[in-house]
């Protein structure tokens, strides 16, 4: 099976559509995701209780459906980074990227020389285990691995233009939670200042072409943000479409199993 590519995919032109793991990590999980044609998996390390043997199995699961695996790790400290993708990570999705010395020191450390710093330890996940020549086998990861910023302040959008210049940048993903926090303007979404904000990250996206993400768990808002020069959407997450599934499952048997109300003025025997 050849190696997925996740820097050639956020390349490429056209719709790119993922989906999040913060809560269940099944052996079964990489097969199950890719009958729906998903494209890649964001699995997040910065929220979830996962630790690097949990991210190492979920890798190897998502391996076996031929998933891309988009890593968060919990910061961008040099050991986050670099056990990650010794993990096998794909590519990495870092938070809070707010200045381009921020982008440049986390592509030191993603790269393998000359392009970074990375240590080398041949044969391992990264590779999927297979042996080669060291030279070829750097030199091939440091084209593969891919670098998705994700810009969640106030500060990152601000150094907007300088982040997007950084060669190793693929990808600025909005992250709109924790940016409409930093903005001070909680969970308002449609406020101008946040609005503002998200055009800024576009416009970068498109003068330095990069791919431009954002997470949305409602299939309409993913299609509008689409159209509005997203190309990577990332659909909800494993434990929220668990959770609504089966929600909207229980409630429709209960509904259905209640027992009709007596009509007004009906007499009991």
């Amino acid at each position: 099976m050849a190696i997925q590519n996740l820097k050639r995919l956020l390349a490429s032109r056209g719709l790119k559509v993922g989906h999040s793991i913060f809560e269940f990590n099944s052996p079964g999980l990489g097969q199950i995701i890719a009958t729906a044609g998903v494209d890649f998996v964001f699995l997040d390390m910065e929220h979830s209780g996962f630790d690097i043997s949990e991210t190492k199995r979920a890798i190897a699961g998502l391996r076996v459906g031929n998933i891309p695996a988009l890593v968060r790790p919990p910061s961008d400290n040099y050991h986050h980074i670099a056990r990650a993708l010794d993990a096998g990570a794909d590519g990495l999705a870092m938070p809070m990227v707010g200045t381009r010395e921020q982008a440049e020191h986390i592509v030191s450390c993603m790269k393998y020389p000359p392009m970074g710093k990375r240590g080398v330890a041949l044969s391992l996940a990264h590779d999927h285990y297979r042996p080669g020549k060291a030279v070829e086998v750097l030199a091939a990861a440091n084209k593969r691995t891919a670098f998705v910023a994700l810009i969640e302040t106030a500060e990152g959008v601000e150094n907007i233009d300088a982040i997007a210049s950084v060669k190793g940048v693929d990808c600025l993903w909005i992250g709109h939670f924790d940016l409409s926090c930093s903005l001070g303007i909680n969970g308002q979404f449609d406020h101008p200042d946040f609005r503002k904000a998200c055009n800024a990250v576009k416009k970068a996206a498109v003068k330095h072409k990069k791919a431009l993400g954002r997470l949305s768990p409602d299939p309409a808002e993913c299609i509008s943000l689409y159209k509005e020069g997203y190309d990577v959407i990332c659909y909800g997450g494993d434990l929220w479409v668990y959770q609504k599934a089966l929600i909207d499952g229980i409630t429709a048997v209960r509904d259905g199993c209640t027992p009709p109300k007596p009509k007004k003025g009906a007499k009991g025997k």
